[in-house]
C-alpha cells in the first residue's frame, strides 16, 4: 500500500449480492477512511450502485482472484461468499467443495502471502445440535455437508497463518433493499399478511442472528484486525415456530394461522442440528459486539421496511 493511502482501509468483499453483502455494502459506504470493491458471480444487483468497485468474480477462477488481489491492493478481505443451501451442498459436493472449501482457502493463502487481514464467515452448522449452546472451542461435529464444508474451510484458513476472524453466525435475518430477498422474518410476515396458512418447525431451536448486527460485527473484526474464532449471534434461543410467532404478534397478525411441523415431517430431522446457540462472552469482550434481541430488531425492520419500499 502506497505511503499516502497507508491509513485507508481498502476492503475486498465477496458475495456482495448475497443478504450479509448488501448490508455490508450499506454500512461501509457510510463510514470515512475505506474504499470498497464489491464482487460476485453475477452482475450488481445493489440498488445502491455508486461509491465503489464492481466486478464479477468467479470463485473457482483463481487467476482472477489473484488479478483483482493485485490490481484492488486490499488491506481487508471480507469472504461472505459462499454455497450455503443444505441440500444443493450435499447433491453437488465438487461445487461445495470448490466454492466453499477451496476458494476459501485459496483466499487465505493470498492474504498471508501479501499480509491482508481476512474476515471470514461461517455457521453453527459446524456443530451437531446436540449440546448447545456452544462456545468457540467446543468440538465440531457437523451432521450435514454445509457444515462439513465450513468446517473444513475454517481448518485451511488457520493452517496457513494470515490474520484471520472467523465469524460463526445463526439464522440470519432482517430486511435489504432488494424486495426478492426472504428469511425466517419477511417470510413468516408476507404470508401471514397473505392471509396464509404456514407451519414453523417447532423442533429446532436457533439464536437467529438480525443481518445489521452481523455486519456490525464484521467490521469490528475488520477494524480490531482481531484473530480467532468468534461467535455473533443474539442472545436467546427460540424454536422457529417461536420467532414466527413473535413476527405474528409485533405485526398484529393472525397467530392462528401458524400451525407447526416437526423437523422429521419435513426432512430436516438428521441433516440439521437440532439447538445450537451461542455463547457470546468472546465476541462481547474481544470485539466489543452488543447483540440485539429478536423482539427488539423487530421494530427497526419495521422502520427499515417501510424507507425501502418507499
Amino acid at each position: 500500500m502506497d505511503e499516502l493511502n497507508k491509513t485507508e482501509k481498502r476492503v475486498l468483499l465477496t458475495g456482495s449480492n448475497g443478504f450479509l453483502g448488501h448490508k455490508l455494502t450499506e454500512l461501509i459506504l457510510q463510514k470515512p477512511g475505506y474504499s470498497l470493491c464489491c464482487t460476485s458471480q453475477s452482475p450488481n444487483r445493489n440498488p445502491q450502485q455508486e461509491g465503489y468497485r464492481f466486478e464479477q468474480l468467479d470463485l473457482v477462477d483463481f487467476d482472477a482472484i489473484r488479478q483483482l488481489v493485485e490490481d484492488v491492493k486490499p488491506s481487508h478481505i471480507i469472504h461472505a461468499a459462499a454455497l450455503t443451501s443444505v441440500e444443493v451442498c450435499e447433491s453437488k459436493p465438487d461445487l461445495c467443495q470448490r466454492l466453499n472449501v477451496d476458494a476459501s482457502a485459496y483466499f487465505a493463502n493470498l492474504c498471508a502471502e501479501k499480509d491482508i487481514h481476512l474476515t471470514f464467515l461461517s455457521t453453527d452448522f459446524v456443530f451437531d445440535g446436540k449440546n448447545g449452546p456452544y462456545a468457540e472451542d467446543d468440538e465440531c461435529r457437523p451432521c450435514n455437508a454445509y457444515g462439513q464444508s465450513k468446517w473444513d474451510a475454517e481448518r485451511l484458513i488457520e493452517a496457513t497463518g494470515c490474520r484471520a476472524a472467523i465469524l460463526r453466525t445463526i439464522l440470519v435475518y432482517g430486511v435489504i433493499a432488494d424486495a426478492n430477498r426472504s428469511n425466517i422474518v419477511l417470510w413468516a410476515k408476507g404470508k401471514l399478511e397473505n392471509g396464509e396458512a404456514i407451519r414453523a418447525v417447532s423442533d429446532q431451536w436457533r439464536m437467529p442472528t438480525w443481518v445489521d448486527d452481523l455486519a456490525a460485527a464484521c467490521l469490528l473484526a475488520l477494524e480490531k484486525e482481531a484473530q480467532g474464532t468468534y461467535h455473533i449471534s443474539s442472545d436467546t434461543l427460540y424454536s422457529i415456530r417461536e420467532l414466527a410467532l413473535l413476527v405474528a404478534e409485533h405485526w398484529h397478525l393472525d397467530k392462528n394461522l401458524l400451525g407447526e411441523v416437526s423437523a422429521a415431517e419435513i426432512g430436516q430431522a438428521t441433516n440439521r442440528p437440532q439447538k445450537t446457540g451461542f455463547i457470546l462472552e468472546k465476541a462481547k469482550r474481544e470485539l466489543g459486539f452488543s447483540p440485539t434481541s429478536f423482539t427488539e430488531s423487530l421494530f427497526t425492520i419495521d422502520q427499515q421496511i417501510n424507507a425501502f419500499r418507499k
